[in-house]
């Protein structure tokens, strides 16, 4: 009840309690029978009502100026960053309830919390994000820079190593190259620089075409990829080339990963007015703690696992901000010992 009255009430009811105790107190006094019964009714009522106006004085300036002098600084802080604004010299919470302002001041705090912890989240992932790019770009320039030290001081003129460096150093640069394009990439899709071009086509007859692409890896492995049998075609609305792009990421990363003579399975469900499109592996799995950071970009469950295979640590990145700019999502589960799954979902075409 005292929670949902203003400042100004509040200072009303305590007055009103004050009064009635000046009044009882006077009211004794007069009935004491000492010399204050010399003075008249109308006197004794002036000097209720003069005391009462003192009283409200008082207790106006304890509690609006006194008390609420410092929230009120705080609170001027809080409204003016919650409207953008320079706060209001006066009244910023004269005619709002205790409550509203106590909840109010509590939304704010929760809302800075939110902000710092995501702050802290952000400056983190930069931390990291450099820390990973500068080991990405290093490995393949001190690479590139011995290669060429090599040549430069009379390698060039040894048959023998000549052409085998000068086509390793052509490989680093490559990789660089793709490092550069990804990021670039990358920055598009946040940036909404690219434009998708949405087309209604069948999910069944693209996975077949992302398989023939991939034949030559898959072999090399002796993995072998398949469609599960429950596994119905889909008509879906997206951008062809672009989730092309994922699904060829999506399956070569579960031919490197899985098992040697295994299998990469693609499976599509119904679900509501989208279809879930899964590629499983029967890999080593992924632990839970990387679960959360594998689409982070440069982020690598097994360092020197991942390096032997090359890639630029931007593939899964990539797929995730595909997936965003369709509004769609991508999401990742796994079971160590037994494989990981990764899906994505697509609007069903109407």
């Amino acid at each position: 009840m005292i929670k949902n009255v203003t400042v100004r009430q509040l200072t009303f009811v305590l007055t009103l309690i004050l009064g009635v105790i000046n009044f009882v107190s006077l009211f004794i006094l007069y009935a004491s029978g000492s010399n204050t019964q010399q003075l008249s009714k109308l006197t004794w009522g002036v000097v209720f009502v003069a005391s009462l106006i003192v009283i409200y004085f008082i207790v106006k300036y304890f509690v609006e100026y006194f008390v609420f002098r410092k929230i009120r600084l705080i609170y001027k802080m809080i409204d003016a960053g919650k409207r953008n604004k320079l706060p209001r010299a006066s009244g910023l919470f004269d005619d709002k309830s205790i409550a509203a302002v106590n909840d109010e001041v509590i939304e704010w705090a929760q809302k800075r919390e939110n902000e710092i912890e995501h702050l802290t989240k952000l400056e983190d992932y930069r931390r990291s994000f450099l820390g990973n790019i500068s080991h990405e770009l290093k490995t393949p320039i001190f690479s590139l820079q011995g290669y060429i030290h090599t040549l430069i001081e009379g390698g060039i003129y040894d048959e023998a190593i000549n052409m085998k460096y000068l086509k390793k150093a052509s490989k680093n640069i490559q990789r660089l190259e793709k490092i550069v394009d990804d990021l670039e990439e990358i920055n598009q899709l946040q940036s909404g620089q690219i434009t998708l071009d949405f087309k209604t086509f069948s999910i069944r007859e693209l996975v077949l075409e992302v398989f023939d692409d991939l034949t030559f890896m898959a072999d090399a492995e002796g993995t072998k990829l398949v469609i599960t049998k429950e596994s119905k075609d889909f008509k879906v609305m997206a951008d062809r080339n672009r989730i092309t792009q994922v699904l060829l990421n999506l399956v070569a990363n579960a031919i490197k990963y899985g098992k040697s003579n295994g299998k990469v399975q693609l499976s599509f469900y119904d679900v509501a007015d989208k279809v879930l499109v899964e590629v499983e592996d029967d890999g080593p799995g992924i632990e839970g703690k990387h679960l959360n950071h594998l689409f982070d970009r440069f982020y690598r469950v097994d360092e020197g696992r991942s390096r032997k295979h090359g890639g630029s640590g931007l593939g899964l990145s990539i797929v995730k901000h595909i997936m965003e700019a369709h509004d769609q999502t991508v999401s990742a589960r796994s079971v160590v010992g037994e494989g990981t799954t990764l899906g994505i979902t697509l609007d069903r075409a109407k």
